[in-house]
């Protein structure tokens, strides 16, 4: 590694005028380019979010006997609007991905009881998955783990659960996911759940209800990571207020680039720091684009203006929006508006507090230059025009996500003594 490093340094020395006198055809390397993957060939990726078990189970019903994991690019067939998937085996090698986690995430509309067998098929599944493919793939619990699993050229996985609603109100229920191998939660996913506020739902407890404080004391004892996105401002802060391990916000950018409520408050990166936290950064266009976010909140007003006034008739709103679009066209997302947030969470908390977690197979596409999970050299070729080291590339692609795993690892292991918390969730609360 050390000696192919050095001969890529040694070319980059080499002048356009000098490559000329030397009768080379070859193109003058791009120095961010080559800055870029230096970093990623050091430090592979470590996403923080990716959905590909969810779309196991919407677009094949969780039979993956004789699904073809190398090359998914054909998956637009089983999807209503011809999308196909995100991820495959070939573009997370592209990508240059070392380790992955895969979101075991279930839907918000179902009943706890549901949320929690529908969580257990996921794992299931995505264990499943891996377990297909050994010469690619490494289900992994620990830092450890997933540093040999990288150094074998295996991409390390690891599993995490989107939404508290998984399970169900019951802190044996999480020590039982945790045994089965979920090494994050998501403590809220859209809606509420009854011990913590969502970003995206009604304020119903202001943050965190004592259950939930008592939750994020177990987390923090068994070594699950507590993870943030999702969850409103208040919920954050107490969260904040109760870990004493660091915390992930394991896909979501940064409220001041874009003012969705999925994103993170300065309010709240100013004490990433002090926590040791990291937000790893979403790639999904909504959460990046504030145009595009005000484009599409346009576009629901519209909707319900004509839905209004051309009540029962939906083809005459049908073609009323097909001229609205015409007329307004979607604004357009680049790799570049990514990087905008990495920017912000460097200037508010430092680069030892960034990762990146892009949401593939969870979102309709990704930012321009970075559509699917081959796209991250892009993202972090534009760092590096930006002036980012190739430390500091390090530390955002994979460094810092493996600090925080192994924070919280070490903080478990000072508490192996202290008995499981037996908190029962108080009715209605």
């Amino acid at each position: 590694m050390k000696y192919a490093a050095a001969l890529l340094a040694a070319s980059l020395l080499i002048s356009p005028l000098a490559a000329q006198e030397a009768g080379s055809d070859a193109a003058v390397p791009d120095p961010a380019e080559a800055l870029a993957t230096a970093a990623l060939d050091a430090a592979p990726v470590f996403d923080g979010h990716n959905d590909v078990p969810i779309q196991l189970r919407s677009r094949f019903d969780n039979q993956i006997n004789d699904f073809d994991f190398v090359d998914t690019t054909g998956t637009g067939v089983t999807h209503p609007e011809g999308r196909a998937m995100h991820s495959d085996l070939t573009r997370l090698a592209e990508g240059k991905v070392g380790a992955q986690y895969w979101s075991v995430y279930v839907p918000t509309g179902i009943s706890e009881p549901e949320a929690v067998q529908m969580t257990m098929e996921q794992i299931d599944v995505m264990k499943r998955l891996i377990a297909r493919y050994p010469d690619q793939l490494q289900l992994t619990l620990t830092a450890d783990q997933a540093e040999s699993a990288m150094a074998e050229g295996r991409i390390a996985s690891f599993l995490g659960m989107e939404g508290g609603h998984s399970i169900g109100s019951s802190l044996a229920v999480l020590r039982q996911m945790y045994a089965l191998g979920a090494r994050y939660m998501t403590i809220t996913h859209s809606k509420n759940t009854p011990w913590a506020d969502s970003a995206t739902d009604a304020p119903e407890h202001g943050g965190l209800t004592e259950f939930g404080k008592d939750l994020i004391r177990e987390m923090n004892r068994i070594g699950m990571l507590v993870d943030l996105s999702h969850v409103s401002e208040d919920t954050m802060m107490d969260a904040l207020d109760t870990t004493r391990a660091p915390v992930i916000f394991s896909h979501s950018g940064a409220r001041a680039i874009n003012g969705h409520a999925r994103n993170v408050p300065d309010s709240v990166l100013e004490r990433l720091p002090q926590n040791g936290g990291i937000v790893m950064v979403v790639g999904l266009p909504g959460f990046l684009n504030e145009e595009r976010r005000q484009w599409y909140s346009q576009r629901e007003a519209e909707l319900a203006r004509q839905e209004s006034l051309n009540q029962g008739q939906p083809s005459i709103v049908e073609a009323a929006m097909t001229e609205w679009d015409a007329a307004n066209p979607e604004p357009q997302t680049p790799v570049s508006q990514m990087a905008d947030h990495i920017d912000h969470i460097r200037s508010v908390a430092g680069v030892e507090y960034i990762g990146i977690g892009a949401d593939f197979d969870g979102m309709p596409t990704g930012p321009i230059g970075m559509e699917d999970s081959a796209g991250y050299p892009a993202l972090f070729t534009e760092l590096a025009r930006r002036g980012y080291s190739q430390t500091e590339l390090e530390l955002i692609s994979s460094l810092n996500a493996m600090r925080v795993l192994r924070a919280a690892e070490r903080y478990s292991s000072s508490v192996s003594n202290m008995p499981p918390i037996e908190t029962l969730i108080e009715p209605g609360e």
